[in-house]
């Protein structure tokens, strides 16, 4: 197969040109119509319980995400022409197409009873703006005098108020919100510029816009920088502007594929999928260096291109195949997760890291078949030179200072260890954005002055029609808010409760010291007052009861804390909710974007190991095609799995928790990493052939032969992985600072660990098996080359 491919790369070098060309121009066009997805990241399943219960609320009550919060902190909040313009400012947001309503202090309501008709009715406590400061006063004590808002709209103690601004759900899963969120902070900003007043942005339609903003940005960001990155290490190893422009040209036509493919495939752009365009340039580019340095190897043997070029083909090309395999499958071990954002990023990923090969596999031989053959210059990289160092440096320890690598790696190994101990389970709804950014900055003070944004619902089904409104039940909701209470991390509660409080303190002439539960004659004088929730009056009990007086919704908003505080609130909650609501008669949810994450976390983790699992026996599986020696699978494993330890140990030290997006660096790391010791085991097993089992030997000269695109390739994935630390997200960051960790010590690992493990248990590791033909032949006899006089560069080159 591999004879043909040969003949037929290097013969219809034009077609395929042509081929390739055309493909680019389409999978360019296509790449025009890429998307930025603004959907909520579903980690869960649709058939999982928690989620169908998450979908059951949203179709009774609504989004539980849909608010907008903005704030400020002024104690002169109260003043009159401060306080008009925070009127005319949420009057103006009100306006804005795509938002539904907005509640402030100056866009409040009250209950007020009607006599005449009998009937509570809801009127707002602000209908125009005051005309004069004594006016203001007394509309401040109307507003200060309802318990309701207190510590849900304003604070007393802090002087900070909060904003509402509750976004139509059609905008909010499509790309007008940018434009609307935009359009709303520019207004707001208005206020804070005229009085110098920092104002304060939060709530998930909020963080979900700026975050997909920032994906969009950094997307364009990193594929500079990569293929910055990846020109300037071209130019350092190989000194020739050949080596840079080509393989430059193969790398930005994998990224234009790379992109089309994700159109083609209905995809949108992700902070997952985002990365993959950079991660292309990488790797297509360590999978140049490899076909570069074969080239050039082969040239400085025996002066001959075509048959250079051929070797790199057939050789290279098998290599390459089983290690971008192995890549791949870091990768599409994400599929098994049922997660969309994982599998949509494994699916990718792996699919283009198999595309950029072949591209990388035809091109390359392609662009230097037209180019003059190579001169000394081109080729005196592999001379005197910081890798030739370094692996006569390794040469050295691995022949004369066995003992004391291993004696450095044991150590090395006791520290992961302790290091691993030190790992700890967490994630956070907002999780990945740095403590300095003003986005989480802004979350804080949401946090300090009205304990969080984030969504918790809690619905009671009673199970019978009108069953809410029975004082019963009522004291029942009143005594869970009690409960509620003693948490730090929850905001006040608002529910039904409140409503009913509401309207018995207006019963009473809004009186506050009657903001508290009815009686039952209480409660039974006021039934006659509720208006009905059919009515298309304005109504606050009709976002808290459903139609039928059956279920009720509690709604808290929660500080961003971590999965282990919601789990240890849910785990404590559960009992008390069951004490308090029987079971038997009352059926409790604890829904909401807070729960939901808990669990997606959690399935998301399991899943993830799971991955990695996969990864691990599907890399040993494509081991074992190529060595057919379990033996040598084991020590080919090694210096891979030694690194995982040990990025595991530094996330143990620096205080960094296993979450989802710091557990898939490592079967994203183990495929990468690997490669290394594919090369070098395939051309181990090579010169035992040629040596006549001569271990020493073999084990030293395949050390010098691939030791070149050892340090090249990994200090290439090192850089160009390390890019991603500049980004604003926390899992970016991780994902780029510890698989760069990751393959920098794999890479020293494959150059020391290795070869003095072979060398060591000689042996016991160089097996007949291990000697025998495998089922992948990577490196082949100098005789089974290809008839070169077929190749029209042959007959070029003779002419």
């Amino acid at each position: 197969m591999w004879s043909f491919l040969v003949r037929h790369i290097l013969r219809d070098r034009v077609a395929i040109l042509i081929g390739i060309g055309i493909l680019t121009l389409f999978m360019g066009y296509k790449a025009r119509e890429v998307k930025l997805s603004y959907d909520m990241v579903r980690m869960l399943p649709s058939t999982d319980s928690t989620t169908i219960l998450y979908e059951n609320f949203k179709k009774q009550f609504g989004e539980d995400g849909s608010v907008m919060f903005i704030g400020i902190q002024d104690k002169n909040l109260f003043t009159l022409d401060k306080f008009n313009d925070w009127y005319d400012l949420s009057i103006k947001i009100r306006k804005i197409h795509g938002v539904d309503e907005v509640l402030s202090n100056t866009r409040l309501y009250k209950l007020q009873k009607n006599d005449s008709i009998k009937k509570f009715e809801f009127r707002p406590i602000c209908p125009e703006k005051p005309r004069s400061q004594k006016e203001l006063d007394s509309l401040k004590g109307v507003i200060y005098s309802l318990p309701l808002y207190d510590n849900l709209i304003f604070n007393k103690k802090t002087g900070a108020t909060i904003m509402m601004v509750t976004i139509n759900k059609n905008e909010i899963n499509s790309k007008r919100r940018i434009a609307l969120i935009h359009d709303i902070k520019v207004t707001a900003d208005s206020f804070g510029l005229k009085y110098h007043t920092r104002v304060h942005y939060s709530g998930l339609p909020y963080i979900r816009t700026i975050t997909s903003k920032k994906v969009e940005d950094e997307l364009k960001l990193f594929v500079l920088l990569a293929l910055l990155v990846a020109a300037v290490f071209l130019y350092i190893f190989f000194r020739s502007y050949k080596a840079v422009l080509f393989p430059m040209i193969i790398i930005v036509i994998g990224v234009i594929w790379a992109v089309g493919m994700i159109v083609l495939f209905g995809y949108k752009i992700t902070i997952l999928t985002g990365i993959i365009p950079p991660l292309i340039i990488v790797i297509g580019v360590e999978n140049c260096i490899f076909l570069l340095n074969k080239y050039h190897y082969e040239f400085r043997l025996h002066q001959n291109k075509a048959k250079s070029l051929s070797r790199v083909i057939e050789r290279i090309g098998k290599a390459n195949l089983l290690t971008n395999a192995a890549t791949a499958t870091g990768f599409a071990a994400f599929v098994i997760t049922n997660n969309k954002l994982l599998v949509e990023f494994g699916a990718i990923a792996s699919l283009n890291i198999m595309v950029v090969y072949i591209l990388s596999l035809t091109l390359v031989p392609i662009f230097f078949s037209y180019l003059k053959p190579p001169q000394t210059k081109d080729t005196r990289h592999m001379e005197a030179s910081l890798a030739k160092g370094i692996i006569d440096k390794a040469v050295i320890w691995v022949n004369t200072r066995r003992s004391v690598i291993y004696i450095l790696t044991g150590v090395f190994m006791v520290i992961g260890i302790v290091g691993v101990v030190r790992l700890h389970t967490s994630g956070k709804i907002v999780d990945d954005i740095p403590k300095r950014d003003v986005l989480y900055q802004d979350l804080v003070f949401f946090e300090q002055n009205f304990h969080g944004i984030m969504p918790l619902e809690i619905t009671v089904d009673t199970k019978r029609k009108k069953g809410v409104l029975t004082l019963a039940t009522l004291n029942r909701i009143n005594r869970l808010q009690d409960t509620l209470a003693t948490f730090p991390e929850l905001s006040k509660p608002i529910s039904v409760v409140e409503v009913i409080k509401t309207a018995k303190q207006a019963f009473y002439n809004g009186d506050p010291q009657y903001y508290n539960m009815p009686s039952s004659s209480e409660l039974t004088f006021m039934g006659s007052y509720i208006p009905d929730l059919k009515s298309k009056k304005k109504n606050l009990l009709r976002n808290f009861i459903d139609s039928n007086y059956q279920v009720t919704r509690i709604t808290v908003q929660m500080a961003n804390i971590g999965t282990k505080d919601i789990d240890r609130i849910q785990k404590s909650l559960k009992p008390k909710v069951d004490s308090i609501f029987n079971p038997a008669k009352y059926n409790v949810v604890i829904t909401g974007t807070s729960v939901v994450f808990l669990k997606g976390t959690n399935f998301l983790i399991r899943n993830l190991w799971e991955s990695i699992l996969l990864a691990v026996i599907v890399i040993a599986m494509l081991l074992a095609f190529l060595f057919t020696s379990w033996r040598m699978i084991l020590i080919s494993m090694v210096p891979n799995l030694i690194p995982q330890l040990m990025t595991a140990a530094l996330m143990g030290y620096a205080g960094i928790p296993i979450k989802p997006s710091t557990i898939l660096i490592f079967s994203i790391a183990l495929g990468i990493s690997v490669d290394n010791s594919i090369q070098y085991l395939s051309r181990y097993r090579l010169q035992l052939k040629h040596s006549h089992g001569d271990i020493p030997y073999s084990v030293i000269s395949a050390l010098k032969e691939t030791g070149y695109s050892m340090i090249y390739s990994s200090t290439v994935l090192f850089f160009g992985f390390g890019i991603f630390v500049l980004s604003s997200f926390g899992g970016t960051q991780a994902l780029g600072f510890l698989i760069s960790f990751t393959l920098l010590v794999a890479g020293f690992l494959n150059m020391f660990i290795l070869p003095s493990l072979l060398l060591t248990l000689d042996k016991w590791s160089t097996t007949k098996s291990f000697k025998k033909t495998p089922f992948i032949d990577i490196y082949v006899d100098d005789d089974d080359d290809i008839q070169l006089e077929a190749l029209p560069l042959e007959q070029k080159e003779k002419e």
